[in-house]
């Protein structure tokens, strides 16, 4: 397994480019789906308006 962006753009969307060029465009799988950081917002999370104060006792 290597990275997508030491590939060629045959074979990854983020190959190619002159010398190291980073990938310029979002993370993507080589097939050109969207990848990584795809993950949902917890629902629960916006029930959260303020932190639970740490070390309320000192």
């Amino acid at each position: 397994t290597v990275r997508g962006v030491v590939m060629n753009p045959v074979d990854h969307p983020h190959g190619g480019g002159e010398g190291k060029t980073s990938g310029g465009r979002h993370p993507v799988s080589p097939w050109g789906k969207p990848e990584a950081r795809t993950r949902k917002k917890k629902s629960s999370d916006q029930l959260i308006i303020r932190r639970r104060p740490a070390n309320k006792s000192r």
